[in-house]
């Protein structure tokens, strides 16, 4: 059994150069250092300090480059393809990438990962030697996070989804706190990877945060009103709803309540920019120029 694993830093020295590089050794086994791996003040006769991975023809090859992602080394990973049939490629500073098995990613392909996304990861091998991404689990998180204070609510923050549930998502933000955004707080269920924003609603003793998602009040109201707008102007200034027309009406329509309709009518009215009449709402005479 090979005593060298992909994934892991070794030391090795130089045995002998050929046309495309230089095989290098532990006394026992050889490994090639590509020419394209070879800096211009490489010594051969020294001892190399190198990272060991699978090269494009699957042999087990070494490199001077010494990624922080390896095997029990943990750090973020920015996926740079995305195969339905196998998986994510995560980048790790390598000429070659690193595949994260599709047996690893959510049942859904809606919810993998996309490309730019990124995954907190070190590297595994199955039997054959082969390299793949790792996963960060819960513990590993929890050994990474920092504690959060109550002075964060109401904060505004973004984060990297690393975990989903059925009762919603785990993020970690770019601070390092760990939150939670239920399933409620969401008008969407977001990626594997994918970076969000959203506001601090809660601060647990475990110094772990719930976040939401959804839009503050006064912030849901604007893009209501600027819906409403739209649609007006997109029909020529007249539209026939109104404060009175049936929240079934309004939900087909423009996909929000009834109270929240009124609520961007009313600020709609409040500005100026539209009346209602018989069942009917206009862009007023200024709006209309």
């Amino acid at each position: 059994m090979s005593r060298l694993e992909a994934g892991t830093v070794v030391q090795l020295f130089g045995a002998r150069e050929v046309p495309f590089g230089y095989f290098l050794t532990d006394g026992e086994e050889d490994v090639l250092l590509h020419h394209t791996e070879v800096p211009d003040n490489f010594d051969p006769h020294q001892e190399q300090t190198v990272f060991l991975y699978q090269d494009h023809e699957g042999r087990l090859a070494a490199t001077l480059t010494i990624p922080e992602i390896r095997k029990g080394h943990f750090g973020w990973a920015e996926v740079v393809e995305v195969k339905e049939n196998l998986g994510v490629f995560i980048h790790i500073g390598l000429s070659k990438d690193v595949l994260v098995s599709k047996d690893d990613l959510p049942e859904l392909s809606r919810l993998w990962p996309a490309k730019g996304d990124k995954l907190y990861c070190s590297l595994k091998t199955d039997k054959k030697n082969r390299l793949f991404g790792k996963l960060g689990t819960e513990e590993d998180f929890r050994r990474l996070a920092i504690s959060a204070e109550k002075k964060l609510l109401n904060r505004n923050v973004k984060g990297t989804v690393y975990r989903l549930l059925l009762e919603g998502t785990n993020i970690m933000t770019e601070e390092g706190y760990l939150g939670f955004i239920h399933r409620s707080e969401r008008v969407k269920e977001p990626r594997l990877g994918q970076l969000v924003e959203g506001r601090v609603i809660g601060v647990k003793e475990d110094g772990s945060i719930n976040i939401s998602l959804l839009p503050r009040a006064h912030e849901a109201i604007d893009e209501d009103a600027e819906r409403i707008y739209s649609y007006l102007v997109s029909r020529g200034g007249n539209m026939p709803y109104w404060d009175k027309s049936l929240p079934e009406d309004i939900k087909g329509r423009f996909q929000m309540s009834k109270g929240s309709f009124k609520r961007a009518l009313g600020k709609l009215m409040k500005e100026g920019k539209v009346i209602q009449k018989d069942g009917w709402t206009h862009l007023t005479e200024k709006e209309n120029r």
